[in-house]
Order: C-alpha cells, then structure tokens, then sequence
C-alpha cells in the first residue's frame, strides 16, 4: 500500500520528467499530472512543494549534483535526474523530512520508474547531496 506521501513523490518525478521531455511550462504540466485519476491518493501539498521547488530550483540543483556524477549529466536516464532534482529540493528546502526517509523514498520511486540498477547509482548520489546539504544531521549508522 503505497502512501500519499509515496504518491505524491512519483507524481513528481513524472512531473518533471514530462516537463524534461515537453517543456511545457510548469503550471500546465502539474495541471496535467493533477487530472491523473490517482492523483486523489497522493498529498497535493507535498506534490506541489516538490514539483514546483524542483523546476524552479533546477539549474541551481544540478550545478550541486554535477559534481557527484561518475558519468556525463547528458547519460542520467530522465528518470535518475528526476529523482535526484526532486531529492535535492527536499533535502535543501524541508528540514523537516529525515534525510534518510528522503533517500529511502527516493530508492523505492527510481525502482518504481528506473532502470534496473537506477536505485543504486540513485543512493550513491544522495549520500553524498546529503552530507553536503545536511552536515548537522546525525549520521546514518
């Protein structure tokens, strides 16, 4: 059973996946993904948060995963720069959402979506964001 919270991070990766591959503006893409007959079950507050905190924030959020990439930006499938554009913006803007709840939500959303190794390669990344973007919080054991 997946949660609202669970829904409303895959709505967001498809969001901004759409928003990749068509660039719609971001209102027009969100109020396509809102029509979803499933999208009842998802937290539309969350979704929106992420959504639009990650396309606005974009540039900025690449420039900081870049970086930890072991390939070229050009080879992440749409599905892995999804995720992690939709990680970094939690892990940057809601303090209030354990850094590894975020990771672990993000593994389950890329396995949901990726490839079939996507989830690692996904984890790796966001271990490193989150030691960058949280140095306060307490390490995971």
């Amino acid at each position: 059973m997946k949660t609202p919270r669970r829904r409303a991070r895959e709505f967001t990766v498809q969001a901004l996946y759409q928003s990749a591959l068509t660039d719609a503006p971001a209102a027009e893409t969100a109020k396509n993904i809102r029509e979803s007959s499933d999208f009842k079950k998802a937290d539309g507050e969350l979704f929106t948060a992420l959504f639009f905190g990650a396309h606005a924030n974009l540039r900025e959020y690449m420039q900081q995963i870049r970086p930890l990439l072991d390939r070229d930006e050009n080879d992440l499938s749409p599905i892995e720069r999804a995720v992690l554009l939709m990680a970094c913006h939690e892990l940057a803007a809601m303090p209030e959402t354990p850094y590894p709840v975020i990771i672990n939500e993000a593994i389950e959303v890329t396995k949901t979506f990726g490839g079939t190794d996507g989830h690692k390669f996904v984890n790796g990344i966001l271990d490193k964001l989150a030691a960058q973007l949280r140095p306060n919080d307490p390490k995971r054991g």
